[in-house]
């Protein structure tokens, strides 16, 4: 590594030579920099499956712009660390968490790139945006975190010394070469003719899953934790403070490099001399009979939707004429912003939404003789689905949340559509005639109930919209919520086709929580024996529980509890004549956060 780096380093003080040899032949025009600052680790790399933290990184580079244009090439060579955070040692009653290191405690990234520049300039103020890549030594940390405990101690049982690897790290070698990428821009202000400071932000990572077959990710295998462990607590058994089978987890390599710098630029342009004023031509002075005033017109272009007569947003709209195209959006009234001043001539105007197109529309250069200094145009838009528009709010508040992943599923195809809701909080989807579906939020540290959406029975000629507002709610000890639509037949706990897709909700909530442990319980109505409801009710938590298990969740983050009829919502208890919708609301599923 050391002897790599040192021919490097010979390599670029040989071009910084080299070009001050070209300065003074005035070629050009190559630049110089070095720079250095902070490096912000992202995503599971700074998460907990790598734990690396906010490091630094430093380097060098040199561009060349191509016949003094805007385009080059440049070199970039520079060393990346990121330490570690997080404890290496935890101290309980009766034992400690201790981690070994082998070398170093540090993540480390050495190498050179190569790739594509561009530049912007104004006055003394410019910016060249980059992307580079190339070869570089990647170097990972090798440690195993060990809890060691001892039970025992009494008189007639001698202190016993336990100790278990909860967590080590398992690549198959910690140095080794990759490829990595690098992407970003550089801001420059010019202090003289030649020298510049500069401010950079880019983004780094290592490219691809493997080098010459070995992963570039970052692996460890870890006992994942089932409870805290704090310095009074005494351990008798591991397995009920870690998961007693290891899980594997990997992540790749990315980071925010925000760095500052000086550069040296060479072989700079000469600006050219104004030619003397005695050598400008005087152009003659003729009369010539004034041009025509040019005949124009405002354009305004509508398109509705055709079964119910509704304005139409969001449809692109493409107006064409002899001297190019106009690409226009339709607002929330239907309408394209105006178009003021076209020319007089031929024009054809389109427009598609979601993949169909609208009818057609076309102007003629006659038509710029109307009166009134405005044509009007109405597309037409025939999609037979219908349009689901939601929003992401707080569950509580009801306040729009932006950001938000959404995933609708066809009840029927089994089909996945996903999109995240905008800065408005709000989602589009098309929905199918006579179809039902699922929708959820997605998103880690947060839960929504699985809403149902149905067209069936909706008359496509009068209903265009579809609305519906789905509330996400925040993850925290001690919540405790009502899961919807899990539906069980009379006297049974088997689960129903229509309850899985509820379920396979609890399971990505708990797959984006790694540390969530909940309670799932079920509840009867009063009607029927108490003590059948409460065996009843436990049998259907349990068939609940043993479904998440089946799709991969660890059965000690999920507890079953039966209450059977003795936590009803409302007034209708034994011997209280009640509607069937009133027993229906004590006939329920809850979920209640137990730690996260």
């Amino acid at each position: 590594m050391k002897k790599i780096l040192h021919i490097v380093s010979l390599v670029i003080i040989g071009i910084f030579f080299f070009l001050l040899h070209l300065k003074a032949q005035d070629r050009g025009p190559w630049q110089v920099g070095v720079f250095g600052g902070v490096s912000p680790t992202l995503g599971n790399y700074h998460g907990d499956t790598a734990q690396a933290n906010l490091g630094y990184v430093g380097g060098v580079f040199a561009d060349y712009y191509f016949a003094e244009g805007n385009f080059g090439v440049g070199v970039d060579m520079r060393a990346i660390r990121h330490p570690l955070w997080g404890a290496d040692s935890v101290f309980f009653s009766n034992g400690h968490i201790a981690t070994s290191f082998n070398k170093s405690k540090r993540f480390q990234y050495g190498g050179l790139a190569i790739g594509p520049t561009y530049r912007f300039s104004v006055s003394k103020f410019s910016a060249e945006a980059f992307v580079k890549g190339g070869l570089y030594v990647r170097q990972f940390p090798n440690y195993q975190r060990t809890i060691t405990y001892t039970t025992g101690g009494g008189v007639m049982s001698p202190p016993v010394t336990h100790s278990q690897v909860i967590r080590k790290t398992i690549n198959q070698s910690n140095r080794h070469f990759a490829w990595m990428g690098v992407g970003g821009l550089r801001f420059n202000y010019e202090i003289t003719q030649h020298l510049s400071a500069f401010i950079q932000g880019d983004y780094f990572t290592l490219i691809g899953p493997k080098f010459k077959g070995e992963s570039n990710d970052f692996i460890i295998m870890e006992h994942e934790s089932l409870v805290p462990l704090t310095s009074s607590t005494f351990v008798e058994d591991v397995n009920l403070y870690y998961a007693d089978k290891a899980v594997t987890r990997s992540t790749f390599t990315q980071a925010i490099n925000i760095v500052g710098g000086i550069k040296y630029t060479f072989g700079r342009k000469k600006e050219p001399k104004a030619a003397p004023a005695t050598e400008l031509p005087v152009p003659p002075v003729t009369w010539k009979e004034a041009a025509p005033a040019q005949v124009t017109q405002d354009l305004v272009v509508v398109v509705k939707d055709k079964q119910t007569g509704l304005p139409l947003s969001g449809v692109k709209v493409v107006v064409t004429g002899a001297e190019g195209a106009y690409v226009l959006l339709t607002n929330a009234s239907g309408e394209t912003e105006r178009l003021t001043a076209i020319a007089k001539g031929n024009y054809q105007i389109t427009g598609k939404k979601n993949g169909i197109r609208a009818t057609e529309a076309a102007i003629a250069a006659e038509d710029f003789s109307a009166v009134g200094g405005l044509i009007y145009r109405e597309l037409q838009h025939d999609d037979p689905r219908f349009t689901l528009v939601g929003e992401t709010v707080e569950c509580d508040t009801e306040q729009r949340l932006s950001g938000i992943n959404t995933m609708l599923t066809n009840a029927t195809t089994d089909r996945n559509m996903s999109q995240t809701s905008d800065t408005e909080g709000k989602f589009i989807y098309q929905l199918e005639q006579q179809a039902t579906y699922n929708i959820v939020a997605s998103q880690a540290g947060k839960y929504s109930q699985t809403e149902r959406v149905s067209t069936a029975g909706l008359d496509r000629s009068k209903t265009l919209y579809v609305t519906l507002k789905l509330g996400v709610c925040a993850l925290e000890a001690g919540a405790n919520w009502v899961v919807k639509n899990i539906l069980y037949d009379f006297d049974k706990s088997d689960i129903r086709p229509d309850a899985a897709p509820v379920l396979d909700n609890v399971v990505n909530i708990m797959q984006q929580n790694p540390t969530l442990r909940i309670e799932l319980s079920s509840h009867t109505d009063s009607r029927g024996d108490d003590a059948y409801n409460l065996r009843l009710s436990q049998r259907r938590a349990e068939a609940a529980v043993n479904y998440l298990v089946k799709q991969g969740i660890n059965r000690n983050r999920v507890e079953a509890k039966g209450y059977g009829e003795t936590q009803l919502i409302n007034t209708c208890t034994n011997g209280v004549t009640c509607s069937d919708e009133a027993h229906q609301e004590n006939r329920r599923t809850e979920i209640k956060v137990l730690r996260y």
